[in-house]
């Protein structure tokens, strides 16, 4: 009896771990894959923020899909995190060293830093651009960059 339960047992953590690995093997193949944006602070840090990359697929997103107003978990599937090494100014907030989680209040005039691109971007994207001693994080997607300030406390 005791063989059977631990045959079991042993079973169950296989599939359990099959499981595991096939969820992370299916993520790269969602419609929102994972990506990541990185910001290098030398020394061998960076400030990095892991995020699932939506569609535009035709629909209209800022004020429709993305609701004005409202709390979105900037992104899709997992909610949006960064972790940085170091303690930050974030759009003038004092950051912590840390991990987080990303949420915005998108609205139709201001949430950030708002501009319209020159040209639609089809995929929801996440970027540093240096900027002076610190760098902007840019989010990108349909004809909308909101960006806020990023400097080394």
């Amino acid at each position: 009896m005791k063989k059977v339960y631990g045959m079991v047992g042993v079973l169950s953590l296989v599939l359990g771990c099959a499981l595991v690995v096939a969820a992370q093997q299916d993520k790269a193949k969602r419609p929102s894959p994972p990506a990541q944006a990185k910001w290098d602070l030398g020394d061998g840090k960076s400030v990095t923020l892991d995020y699932g990359s939506p569609r535009v697929k035709g629909r209209k997103i800022y004020g429709e899909l993305v609701p004005f107003g409202q709390v979105w978990r900037t992104g899709a599937n997992e909610a949006t995190a960064l972790v940085t090494p170091v303690d930050l100014t974030l759009g003038g907030t004092t950051v912590p060293a840390g991990s987080y989680t990303i949420f915005t209040v998108p609205n139709k005039d201001k949430w950030m830093k708002v501009s319209t691109l020159p040209s639609a971007v089809e995929n929801f994207t996440v970027s540093f651009e240096k900027a002076g001693s610190g760098a902007n994080l840019n989010i990108d997607w349909e004809t909308t960059r909101a960006s806020v300030m990023v400097s080394k406390k």
